[in-house]
């Protein structure tokens, strides 16, 4: 179960440092694929670019902490950072969001997220 729970959460921060570097560097399809598309008549790449160092830092601290704090203290980051996710999934709603991405994406990655918290708690 320790090579599930620390291959978990390694993989999952890793894809928000994914994420921080697509929202970063590809904003336009990054925003389309969260499920709130950035108007084209606006000049959303200020908010999309915070997004993007959101989603990398989170993603980098939960490296720091699995890498030179343990488990334990990966656990608890999961837990807050599973936060995240579901307010993502109240944002695509409120915003007119497809519903399947709302629960689909955000949702379905806010219990991964926690069951990774729980694999790291057992550990």
């Amino acid at each position: 179960m320790t090579a599930t729970a620390y291959t978990l959460a390694v993989l999952l921060d890793l894809f928000c440092v994914f994420l921080g570097y697509r929202f970063l560097f590809r904003p336009d399809p990054a925003a389309a694929g969260y499920g709130v598309p950035a108007r084209a008549d606006g000049d959303a790449g200020a908010y999309l670019s915070v997004k993007g160092l959101r989603d990398g830092t989170f993603g980098l601290m939960g490296l720091a902490l699995l890498a030179f704090a343990g488990a334990r203290a990966e656990a608890w980051f999961m837990l807050v950072v599973a936060l995240v996710p579901l307010c993502d999934t109240l944002i695509v709603l409120r915003h007119g969001g497809a519903r399947a991405v709302a629960y689909g994406v955000h949702f379905a990655t806010a219990v991964v997220v926690l069951i990774s918290a729980a694999l790291l708690f057992l550990v």
